[in-house]
């Protein structure tokens, strides 16, 4: 009789790890005061236990859906998003129900990068955000969700990310949430007065390979791949770590769009970066099965690298960077990108100013996402270059009303004989276009401007967005 007791305590104990196994279960991301994508088939996956028929219900339409877990206990499946509004819920039963609550449809923007992107609203220790405080004191608002992927850093690829929850945005949520996405999302949500979700994976000093799959790397065997079998530790500066841990587990997700801002940590390889970068977009869009979506980026901001005890001065300066950058708008479609010329601090990577940054942003997903009109939002643009004897004149695209310094006298010009020595140039604004002398260089054949590490930015179209640094030659 005790011999049978036993056996059938250890019999219940099993079936009830059994059924614990088998309820279904999700990613951390789909749950309570989450946004859905509107007006599209949005994806929702989890896992239960192998063969196990699942039934979603959406509040919104009243719309059953019915999939099946595979023999690994994966299933997914997409359901059809109305316009924005809410708040809905979504019920997903195994068989024993799990209810979804406070859920809205609107507009999801996925924010990444590094500690630029990464950095609070609160800001970093010492170092703070520009008007954070008002801008936290002010910050309510249910229509805008807040979501964080927590760092990790793994060695092959994740199906679920570690632990978090969607917030409400208000003073006490959004202090710790990424100011650079914040200030983004709560101009985009006001002019379009529709919910918007932010979700952040950013993870401060990592290469933008770090956020890339192995596959893709395949066409960069400069860049090491750490094995599967390798026991050496990891951390956010090798390879291919922060998309197995942090961004698989959420592609497939369904966005509108992404808001990128890195580089810093990629400063000394402007040449790949140049298609590395490219690179990493398509493999991103192409897991993540939505087309070609926006994708909005910063340009890096000038900042003295010298800072880090750089001492190779063409590595050091972070125009090369960022003309990898600007280049990368060509390569990239559906891209914009904003410049920080006048944002940067020479002794601060993190540049105080991110509501100017993001409204930069916002500017190019309101135009180009979202169809608005009537105000600028692209960075006047080098355009082409045409000889004049002893001049050089250099045109521009997004500049239809003509370019600016706003009074003062331009200074950051360069140009160049050929013999490739670059001196001081004087450059003049005149019909929309920039014409640049010097009496040391009778025969130019190229210029740069504010192709320096650090520099402040002096040139802006009239609607006062700025000009990216540049040069026109590729030496």
């Amino acid at each position: 009789m005790k011999i049978s007791l036993h056996l059938y305590s250890l019999l219940l104990l099993l079936l009830v790890s059994i059924n614990g196994i088998a309820k279904v279960k999700l990613p951390y991301f789909f749950a309570d005061n989450m946004v859905l994508q509107q007006q599209t088939n949005a994806a929702i996956w989890g896992w239960a236990k192998p063969g196990t028929s699942i039934s979603i219900q959406t509040s919104w339409n009243k719309a059953k859906y019915t999939t099946s877990a595979d023999a690994q206990g994966k299933w997914k499946t997409a359901v059809a998003t109305p316009a924005a509004g809410g708040p809905y819920s979504i019920s997903i039963s195994d068989g024993e129900a799990i209810t979804l609550q406070n859920i809205l449809i609107g507009e999801v923007w996925l924010c990444s990068g590094q500690s630029n992107m990464e950095m609070p609203m609160k800001g970093f220790r010492d170092q703070p955000i520009l008007g954070s405080n008002d801008a936290i004191f002010n910050s309510a608002n249910d229509q805008i969700r807040l979501y964080t992927v927590p760092r990790a850093v793994q060695r092959l690829p994740q199906d679920t990310s570690k632990q978090s929850a969607w917030k409400i945005c208000n003073a006490e949520t959004v202090g710790g949430f990424s100011a650079t996405a914040y200030f983004f999302g709560k101009m985009v949500q006001e002019k379009l007065k529709v919910p918007v979700a932010l979700i952040n994976i950013s993870y401060g000093g990592s290469p933008v390979e770090a956020f890339m799959d192995a596959a893709s790397l395949k066409a960069f065997p400069e860049i090491a791949v750490p094995a599967a079998n390798d026991t050496n530790k990891l951390n956010n500066r090798n390879a291919t770590v922060l998309y197995n841990g942090m961004l698989h587990p959420f592609l497939g997700f369904s966005i509108r769009g992404a808001i990128w801002y890195q580089g810093e940590s990629n400063n000394e390889r402007a040449a790949q970066y140049e298609k590395l970068f490219p690179a990493f977009v398509q493999q991103i869009r192409a897991q993540s099965k939505q087309g070609d979506f926006p994708f909005y980026y910063c340009q890096i901001a000038p900042y003295n690298y010298f800072n880090f005890g750089i001492v190779n001065t063409t590595a050091a300066n972070s125009a090369y960077l960022r003309d990898a950058q600007r280049k990368a708008l060509k390569t990239i479609p559906n891209s914009g990108m904003a410049v920080l010329m006048d944002l940067g601090e020479e002794f601060n990577i993190h540049p105080a100013d991110k509501a100017t940054g993001s409204k930069r942003l916002a500017y190019l997903a309101l135009a180009n996402t979202y169809g608005l009109k009537g105000f600028a939002a692209e960075s006047p643009a080098y355009e082409s270059m045409s000889i004049n004897g002893n001049s050089i004149t250099l045109k521009f695209s997004h500049a239809p009303n003509g370019l600016t310094a706003y009074g003062k006298k331009l200074m950051q010009f360069e140009i160049a004989g050929p013999n490739k020595v670059f001196r001081p140039a004087t450059a003049v604004i005149n019909a929309g276009n920039v014409i640049v002398t010097s009496p040391e260089i009778p025969n130019p054949v190229a210029v740069r401007y504010a192709f320096k590490d650090f520099v402040v930015g002096e040139l802006y179209n009239t609607e006062g967005l700025p000009v990216s640094s540049f040069r026109t030659d590729d030496w």
